[in-house]
């Protein structure tokens, strides 16, 4: 009788790190990770709120770590990378999740809240990225996935520094692809629609947005987080072995949608 093959969608003994895991779409993907045998690393600036998430998954039966980090500090990233490689091995898989958004019209926006926004989703990423990649460079394997965003490709009214942080994410993906893959690091991106998330409840407590994203919604729903569970697990395994530089979106059909 022939063994079958391991599938290679699973992630077993991997460490995956994922940034601004401790709720919403980062610790969905950190369950869906561990789930398919990954070592998940919790990330977020409260430890608390990190330790709390770590707590739930590893009540699960789940191997989990816990690493409370500001990423957007270089410094605070480089020490932190170090002490997780050092207490609990080489990153293999990182997500790059943390973001934030501010709502407003563009030409209201206060400098600081520009920078605030940027700073956190796109200077993050090149800065955390950055420092995991240097290893996986010199081991010549690992997965990177940037969370992107609808916004990546489109824009609304009051979300000009999101959109403008998301749209120069897909290009930093792109570039780091460029880069590293030949050297056997893949970077791809995810690219959520709309998500119940705690980032969204003022969206999704109001009825008539609600009601014009059915509608323009090809699928005629809001997204539940753990859909975007199975996109990153298959970009950071072997099934996407010869996959770089794209752009997986996860929206129900809005990019594809006039």
């Amino acid at each position: 009788m022939t063994t079958p093959s391991p599938s290679p969608f699973r992630l077993d003994g991997r460490i995956a790190l994922v940034t601004g895991s401790s709720q919403g779409i980062g610790n969905a993907i950190a369950r869906g990770l561990a789930e398919a045998g990954a070592i998940v690393v919790f990330n977020g600036r409260d430890a608390k709120k990190v330790a709390a998430a770590a707590a739930e998954l590893r009540g699960a039966g789940f191997k989990v770590h816990e690493a409370p980090f500001d990423v957007t500090k270089p410094d605070d990233v480089t020490a932190a990378v170090e002490r997780i490689e050092r207490e609990a091995g080489p990153i293999s898989i990182l997500v790059n999740n943390a973001g934030s958004n501010k709502r407003m019209p563009l030409d209201q926006v206060p400098d600081e809240v520009w920078r605030e926004v940027l700073s956190l989703n796109l200077d993050s990423v090149f800065y955390v990225s950055k420092r995991v990649a240097k290893g996986m460079l010199a081991r010549k394997s690992g997965a990177i996935i940037n969370i992107c965003s609808v916004m990546s490709e489109l824009g609304r009214p009051t979300v000009g520094p999101y959109t403008a942080s998301k749209g120069g994410l897909k290009m930093l993906t792109k570039a780091m692809a460029i880069d590293w893959s030949r050297h056997g690091v893949r970077v791809n991106g995810i690219g959520p629609g709309y998500f119940k998330t705690e980032l969204n409840a003022p969206l999704v407590a109001d009825p008539n947005f609600s009601s014009w994203l059915l509608n323009r919604t090809p699928m005629g729903r809001w997204g539940e987080t753990k859909e975007l569970a199975g996109a990153a697990v298959f970009l950071a395994s072997e099934a996407a072995s010869f996959v770089t530089g794209h752009i997986l979106y996860v929206d129900g059909g809005v990019t594809g949608s006039l």
